[in-house]
């Protein structure tokens, strides 16, 4: 990780209460079918959400690459926009791999399409998602983007379980804790600035802890855990609740394989529900990660995982987000 960003905002602007909105109707499930888990996790998905047969995308790619470039994605995007029905608002990729597209993360190049306006090579600012702490409900119809999710593990059983902490959540209101995690590791606590105005502003709404620690440790609770650290230790001794978030800020937490950094498929491993870490060096701008004070305050207030978790990061080039879309813990109702 390198130079830090000189932007660190803690300007944070709030969304008017809602209830989830995202139903299976508005997913596109797109699964390789040369990819043999793929189409297993595809499978379960669609049963387990009630996926509509005509929103489940078929394409043929090579199984088990990392990353592709961007000539191979652009017929593979046009094939998946092709067979997109037009309610669709949401992609959901049914697979591990690849999670890189050229210089940008899957779920973003599926997102936007390929554009290298949301890429940098070194310390640079990309470009900002429009969908950025929006209000939009038809993210598609409104700003010309679908946002992306990985159903993605270190196996097909883990986004089985993955998948069943996100049914299980819905409407489930727990009583849980954020955990805002202060760590010595300078370069990678750049959100640490921000707890302060977190915790004033939504405390009200949700237990907040700042722990001024590398580790946490035997928690039963765990709704949101955010750190800065190459590696998290520990985080399998704590208790995820259904529909928990966890992502540690470092630079490539999102290449899901390969990586000598710790990968962010551990956290689904440990039993959270979603993730997101970058595949490119990002540099430690603050805008580039997920802001935690929009994703708390969103989930909170009932939006779906891919809502709350993708709003919460302007800059989302680099990024891929992995998880269980539907997911509303906090939602009054669910479709």
């Amino acid at each position: 990780m390198k130079a830090l960003s000189a932007c660190l905002c803690l300007l944070i602007v709030f969304a008017t209460p809602v209830s989830a909105r995202v139903s299976a109707s508005q997913i596109a499930l797109v699964v390789n079918v040369n990819d043999t888990e793929s189409r297993l996790i595809a499978a379960y998905y669609q049963k387990k959400r009630g996926i509509p047969k005509q929103n489940v995308i078929e394409v043929h790619f090579p199984a088990n690459q990392s990353s592709i470039n961007k000539d191979v994605f652009n017929k593979l995007y046009q094939q998946v926009k092709d067979q997109t029905p037009k309610a669709v608002q949401y992609y959901v990729l049914a697979w591990m791999q690849p999670f890189k597209v050229g210089c940008m993360s899957v779920t973003s190049a599926f997102a936007f399409g390929f554009d290298e306006s949301f890429c940098a090579k070194g310390c640079k600012a990309t470009h900002r998602s429009a969908y950025y702490n929006s209000d939009s409900e038809q993210p598609k119809d409104e700003l010309d983007i679908r946002p992306a999710m990985l159903l993605a593990g270190s196996s097909v059983q883990q986004v089985y379980d993955m998948i069943d902490r996100g049914v299980t959540a819905d409407g489930a209101k727990p009583t849980a804790t954020a955990y805002l995690m202060n760590t010595s590791d300078k370069a990678r606590n750049v959100r640490s600035r921000r707890y302060p105005a977190i915790m004033e502003q939504l405390s009200d709404m949700i237990n907040i802890e700042q722990v001024d620690s590398d580790v946490l440790e035997n928690k039963k609770d765990v709704m949101f855990y955010f750190t800065g650290k190459v590696k998290v230790d520990a985080i399998e001794s704590n208790q995820y609740l259904p529909g928990a978030i966890a992502d540690h800020l470092t630079s490539s937490g999102g290449r899901l394989t390969g990586s000598k950094q710790m990968s962010i498929l551990r956290w689904l491993d440990a039993g959270a529900t979603a993730s997101y870490g970058t595949v490119v060096e990002p540099c430690a701008f603050t805008q580039k990660f997920p802001n935690p004070a929009i994703v708390i305050e969103r989930y909170i207030k009932g939006e779906s995982l891919i809502e709350a978790y993708w709003k919460s990061v302007a800059w989302p080039g680099q990024g891929v987000f992995v998880g269980e879309p539907l997911a509303a813990p906090y939602a009054d109702s669910v479709y």
